[in-house]
């Protein structure tokens, strides 16, 4: 979709097969020194999720410049007699380079990191079950260092579980990624949505 300072983003989405409207959406919210991405999952589909789905991006943006924690609680609050979500969520701090996450529920989110010239390590996020709106799960944020960059990928449940065994280190532009893997991985029974997120690294002093 674009450059937003100081990522490269792109998102790929679609609803359900016979629907109009999806329940699944992606957030990237700048804020001055970072970036909050996020990839929520409304629960079903059709027009009651999709609109549980925009509270919670209303929620995210209001303030996105706090922690994920408190993002997940702006958006518990915002959702409290509504259809419920899953989500998660990452808040990237440009000058410390370094990546806070958090997953409530199955919205699965994989980081790579350069660890050498032709390899990179990779990290899933450790969600933990719940809803947010209704049952939240202790709250805990992992935080990592990115300072030499790296690509963050979010899938909602819409999407094969195989993409997360296939991820990799993917040097094409995130809109490409993103568009490849919905178009690879989406299931024909559910929303569908991949959020591709490339990191930049720091500067060469």
């Amino acid at each position: 979709m674009g450059r937003t300072a100081p990522i490269e983003w792109g998102v790929a989405s679609r609803p359900k097969p016979g629907e109009t409207k999806s329940g699944d959406r992606h957030v990237v919210i700048p804020f001055d020194g970072g970036v909050l991405v996020a990839a929520i999952d409304a629960l079903g589909h059709g027009e009651e999720a999709a609109e549980s789905a925009a509270i919670a991006e209303n929620a995210l943006r209001d303030s996105p410049s706090d922690s994920v924690i408190s993002q997940v609680k702006y958006s518990q609050a915002a959702l409290r007699g509504k259809r419920g979500v899953v989500m998660s969520l990452a808040k990237y701090e440009s000058h410390a380079r370094v990546l806070s996450w958090l997953g409530v529920g199955n919205v699965e989110a994989i980081l790579f990191r350069p660890a050498a010239p032709a390899s990179a390590s990779k990290a899933r996020l450790v969600t933990r079950g719940g809803v947010v709106g209704s049952s939240l799960p202790e709250l805990r944020a992992e935080v990592i260092d990115v300072s030499n960059g790296g690509l963050l990928l979010f899938a909602t449940d819409g999407i094969e579980s195989a993409f997360g065994d296939a991820a990799e280190m993917d040097l094409r532009p995130a809109q490409v990624i993103a568009t490849d893997m919905l178009k690879r991985y989406a299931k024909t029974n559910d929303d569908a949505l991949v959020l591709a997120v490339r990191l930049t690294p720091a500067p060469v002093a």
